[in-house]
């Protein structure tokens, strides 16, 4: 309970407190605190206390769960990390809050808020940006969040995951030694000299570099602490090292790529690991898909039946090879099958999520079309991955067992009508997508058991969550706009990417 002379609104992802009569400027320096899960109550406690008194206005995020999505890998990342906005109520009381703040919360961590200015080395960051919803048609035509500049013309405040400073406004003196330590750090402490950016996440960057010793090009992988966290909380950082140890377990087997090294450049991690050439099974089935025109080649229809039964053949062989070395892979889907140009082989990309096999773990990170259902663990879960991908080559439509897994009946029937596949070849897929998760019989792969579906569960928030991420909530209530995600241009570990 506040107390009197305070007022609460919840607006979105936010519950705001702010103190009866008193009226903020409608733009200005303001102050985020970034949190952890392990960490959030206790940050809000001292920051509450703080603010209360004082007639401080504020907003947080008022979950656990709410948290974890807002920092998951997909979030958005001009936005993630934010916990509790502090609104100094005037640009001279800005330094002693933010300096009061940095004590109070001194030793305590949570992930870098790539929209900020990060102050010393705790999860206190400042920006300067809108208080209030005042709106003006962007680039795009679109409305977004204002300020105004000395003219007083209303211009877009720019929130995405680079820091950003209004030309006009001069960043006060105390900020000074906070700006220069984030200059100072830099990918120039790797020995890669980064090419371009291959992926953004909330957890970090994926780049392709040459290696400034050997000239060979690599994958790089960044992993940001405390964000980009998966359904069991594990941060970006934790996969990465996940995914080193599974790659290192599976060295030797052609279906993984080598792990060249390992680096740590500030807080931030990286891996560097064997380029692969090819394509992503994605994009190759969307190029040779014999569907998607309305004049349907017979003979197209045929090659493809023929492809796909060798593609699949090949990416069960590499799971049955990373099974025999005691792992899981745990995130099968076609985005991390990569095919080399004469298509005779694929490479597993992407390890964050495998672990050991005898630990039986449940999915924590998955793409939509792949999700095994609630109570499949260990290598069950590349199994019902796997047999997604058997009917997903035909016809790409398994999102679908996400609302009905007894819909696979029907699509196999479909295919069967439209490519030359008998059900009986289609049978044992099908039956592992109904199998019931939570039967312990032992697995077989010519003759599994079959069971009544169950609705199935996301394994995790950032994948069925991510139209709720593009945009806070508050942007569509009225209140005050959150950060959008945008393309980082600049590759830096002080933010940019």
């Amino acid at each position: 309970p506040l107390p009197e002379g305070w007022q609460t609104a919840r607006s979105g992802d936010w519950f705001a407190c702010h103190p009866t009569g008193l009226t903020l400027p409608p733009q200005g320096w303001k102050i985020h605190v970034a949190a952890a899960l392990d960490n959030a109550e206790s940050i809000l406690q001292r920051v509450a206390e703080y603010c209360l008194p004082r007639r401080i206005s504020f907003k947080f995020i008022p979950s656990r769960q709410l948290l974890l999505q807002r920092n998951g890998k997909y979030a958005d990342r001009g936005g993630s990390g934010k916990f509790i906005t502090v609104y100094p109520p005037s640009e001279d009381a800005f330094p002693g809050i933010t300096a009061d703040l940095m004590a109070l919360l001194d030793g305590e961590h949570g992930p870098y808020i790539l929209s900020d200015l990060r102050c010393g080395d705790g999860p206190v960051h400042v920006r300067y940006g809108a208080f209030t919803g005042r709106r003006c048609v962007g680039p795009e035509g679109r409305l977004v969040p204002a300020i105004s500049d000395p003219s007083g013309t209303l211009v877009p405040d720019p929130r995405g995951p680079v820091l950003r400073i209004p030309e006009w406004v001069t960043p006060p003196a105390f900020l000074t030694p906070h700006l220069d330590a984030r200059n100072a750090v830099g990918t120039g402490e790797l020995p890669y000299e980064i090419k371009s950016a291959l992926h953004f996440s909330n957890g970090g960057g994926v780049y392709k570099a040459l290696s400034t010793r050997t000239g060979e090009t690599v994958v790089l992988k960044e992993g940001r602490p405390h964000a980009g966290l998966a359904m069991d909380g594990a941060d970006a950082v934790t996969r990465l090292e996940r995914e080193r140890t599974a790659l290192e377990r599976l060295a030797g087997l052609d279906c993984v790529p080598r792990v060249l090294g390992a680096h740590t450049v500030g807080d931030h991690r990286f891996l560097a690991l064997e380029h692969i050439s090819g394509t992503p099974l994605n994009t190759l089935l969307a190029r040779r898909f014999p569907l998607g025109s309305a004049d349907v080649d017979p003979e197209a229809i045929t090659e493809h039946t023929a492809w796909s039964h060798r593609i699949h053949g090949l990416v069960e062989s590499a799971v049955a090879q990373v099974h025999a070395r005691g792992l899981v892979f745990g995130d099968l889907h076609m985005a991390n099958i990569m095919v080399d140009e004469d298509e005779t082989r694929v490479v597993l990309l992407d390890f964050e999520a495998a672990c050991p096999a005898e630990e039986r773990r449940p999915q924590v990170v998955a793409n939509p079309a792949f999700i095994a259902p609630r109570g499949r663990t260990g290598t069950d879960v590349d199994r019902y991955a796997l047999a997604c991908l058997r009917l997903a080559l035909f016809l790409p439509l398994t999102t679908l067992f996400m609302i009905d897994r007894t819909l696979v009946e029907r699509m196999a029937e479909d295919i069967t009508r439209i490519f030359p596949v008998t059900l009986d070849e289609l049978r044992p897929a099908v039956e592992e997508i109904l199998r019931d998760p939570e039967d312990t019989t032992p697995h077989d792969a010519e003759h599994p058991v079959a069971h009544g579906a169950k609705e199935p569960v996301p394994a995790d928030p950032e994948h069925t969550l991510q139209d709720a991420a593009d945009e806070e909530p508050s942007a569509r209530r009225g209140g005050e706009l959150g950060d959008v995600a945008g393309e980082a241009a600049v590759v830096a570990v002080g933010g940019e990417g």
